[in-house]
């Protein structure tokens, strides 16, 4: 008892002579007992110490209590004058301490037994987004009853962030391909997550081309599907139910026929939806029918307004130009390449002399292009054309002019119409697909050019300079074969293209051929490595079309392709659609490598680097 009440009190203990402090043990093992403690400290100054009286003499009990036997202190009445009261205190700071520290315990288990009832909650009631993880799929469609066009395009129609498949075919005679007979042709919509039918819809011709987009920029309006036929049809579709909401009366054509598909406008009637221009021709060519048509009814917004121009060759455009100043103007030609401004068309539909201010802008360096009779007709390049692309300029908001010709490639700045560089290529018939390759944030293009029979030269050309930067040639004997590209979040592009089956085993070899000529791969640059290519899949059929999509939530693309399957004598050649994930691919895909590198590149190495890949959505490809 006196240990306790020696440690509680912090009462002075007897000194040791061993250790020269004072140890209470020691204290309680001397010969005074616990009675003249407790008198110790019951006595004021001048009263009893250390058990003794003033004289050294030892007092007598004078109480019943200290005769049978030693009495508990009282705590509150254990203040003696000339000593502090640190104990009464101390024990009183240390119940308070555990009264907060209690206090903080139990905030503490309820706060955590909140968060754990919130997870449960949210895990139960709140649905998951779906995980689109190697999410690789491959649809039969069955027969197709001909048809030379192939369109594909990606967009989410369900609403579930993973973009869908919407393609066009025409149908065999019985309509097997996915349940449906009687119409000419289907359009129909795929998942995006496994590739099952979401919908489809009866087309009454073939589709040349189809494209999702908003008609309402801002707003909350379903996402549109614009599928324009190969004669007259022009029809919009909800991309949500595949229903049509609105088809354009083919008497509006007259004894026109769609040469194009149609392009979104800005908003020229004033309904605060986006309108649209389509490019008709008549039985002699010079006859080009330009009709407005609101995006909202379908109806056209004028009169067709025609053009009768003179050249020789593939059809370019229409395409809708918008340049820095805002000015709009739309590009077409057979052969070569005429501008004229929306301003003109508008005012000619609509039989007046004025259009709305937001068409009266004009953009100078265009207009001196003019010629000396103030034509309507826009000179821009006259020199063979083949294909015409707009592309992004990285140092202003308008685009440039990436012109395909017979004999090369020639890119305009879009303010000036001016080349900015040349370069001479023979065989070029594909368009080109942009990119990143090089670290100056300039799109840069990858090219196929045929390079002899059965071969074809892959090359990079540089987009701020026009020199060749990566080139290789590759066995393949499909006639076209689609390239594409996706964009890392490092700014860089992966390039994806298609070729007969090449082996690591020769890399002194430029060409190596390794398998029959009906395999061919899907193949993988990236720039980091230039002289490795990754094997990523193959296919025996030809492949007709290709689309890059992105999964945003898993920073994830993946690769649609259109096959048609090789036909056996008799019957139709059968339709497939596939779907493969990227990232997955990149981990499984076999390498190639071109040539030796010092010091050679490993296996583990690449796969680090792979394994930190994501694909975002490119910032300035149009």
């Amino acid at each position: 008892m006196a240990t306790v009440l020696s440690r509680a009190l912090k009462l002075p203990g007897k000194k040791s002579p061993d250790l020269g402090e004072y140890d209470p043990l020691t204290q309680a093992d001397s010969d005074e007992s616990e009675d003249d403690l407790v008198l110790d400290l019951q006595q004021k100054n001048g009263g009893v110490r250390n058990g003794k009286g003033p004289l050294g003499e030892v007092p007598e009990p004078d109480s019943e209590a200290e005769v049978a036997g030693p009495a508990e202190p009282h705590l509150s009445e254990v203040t003696t004058d000339g000593y502090p009261s640190e104990p009464l205190a101390g024990l009183e700071q240390k119940a308070a301490s555990s009264i907060v520290s209690y206090v903080r315990t139990s905030v503490f288990l309820l706060t955590l037994v909140v968060s754990m009832v919130l997870v449960l909650v949210c895990a139960f009631l709140i649905p998951c987004p779906p995980r689109d993880l190697h999410s690789t799929w491959s649809r039969h469609l069955g027969p197709q009853g001909g048809g030379d066009l192939s369109p594909l395009e990606l967009a989410d129609v369900n609403g579930d962030g993973l973009r869908d498949v919407l393609l066009s075919f025409v149908t065999s005679g019985n309509g097997s391909a996915v349940g449906v007979s009687g119409p000419a042709a289907l359009l129909v919509c795929l998942s995006g997550m496994n590739g099952s039918t979401l919908w489809s819809s009866p087309l009454p011709e073939e589709a040349r081309d189809i494209t999702c987009l908003n008609l309402m920029p801002g707003g909350v309006a379903d996402t549109i599907c614009l599928v324009t036929g190969t004669r007259k049809m022009l029809s919009a579709f909800n991309a949500t139910s595949g229903k049509a909401i609105w088809t354009l009366n083919p008497n509006y054509l007259s004894n026109g026929t769609l040469a194009a598909p149609g392009v979104a406008l800005p908003d020229v009637d004033d309904d605060g939806v986006r309108d649209l221009v389509v490019l008709a021709t008549g039985e002699s060519q010079p006859d080009l029918c330009f009709l407005l048509v609101s995006g909202r009814t379908g109806s056209p917004v004028g009169r067709p307004v025609k053009y009768s121009i003179v050249g020789a060759g593939n059809l370019i455009g229409p395409q809708v130009y918008i340049t820095t100043n805002g000015a709009v103007y739309i590009l077409f030609g057979f052969g070569n390449i005429q501008a004229v401004a929306l301003r003109d068309i508008f005012v000619q539909a609509q039989n007046r002399d004025s259009s709305p201010p937001s068409l009266q802008i004009e953009e100078p360096e265009w207009e001196k292009r003019r010629s000396i009779n103030l034509s309507e007709l826009i000179d821009i390049y006259s020199d063979g054309v083949e294909l015409l692309q707009l592309v992004k300029a990285p140092d202003s908001n308008c685009s440039n002019l990436l012109v395909t010709t017979r004999q090369g490639l020639v890119l305009l700045r879009g303010h000036s119409l001016l080349p900015s560089w040349t370069v001479s290529l023979d065989g070029l018939r594909s368009q080109p697909t942009s990119g990143y390759f090089t670290d100056d944030q300039t799109l840069d293009f990858l090219l196929q050019i045929q390079d002899g029979i059965g071969l074809k030269k892959m090359m990079v050309v540089d987009g701020d300079t026009g020199s060749v930067i990566w080139n290789y040639s590759a066995p393949c004997h499909m006639r076209e074969t689609p390239t594409t590209s996706a964009v890392t979040a490092d700014l860089k592009s992966v390039f994806l293209f298609w070729a007969e089956g090449l082996s690591a085993a020769s890399p002194n070899s430029d060409v190596v051929r390794a398998e029959p000529p009906s395999l061919h791969h899907l193949y993988l640059l990236h720039p980091a490595f230039p002289l490795i290519l990754l094997d990523l899949a193959n296919a025996t059929g030809t492949v007709t079309a290709s689309k890059v999509g992105i999964n945003d939530l898993w920073k994830d693309a993946f690769y649609v392709t259109r096959t048609t399957g090789p036909s056996s004598k008799g019957h139709p050649a059968p339709l497939v659609v596939s779907k493969l994930s990227l990232r997955w691919a990149l981990m499984e895909g076999q390498m190639v490598q071109l040539k030796e590198t010092t010091p050679k590149i490993g296996r583990g190495e690449l796969r680090r680097f792979l394994s930190r890949i994501k694909f975002v959505d490119s910032p300035l490809q149009v």
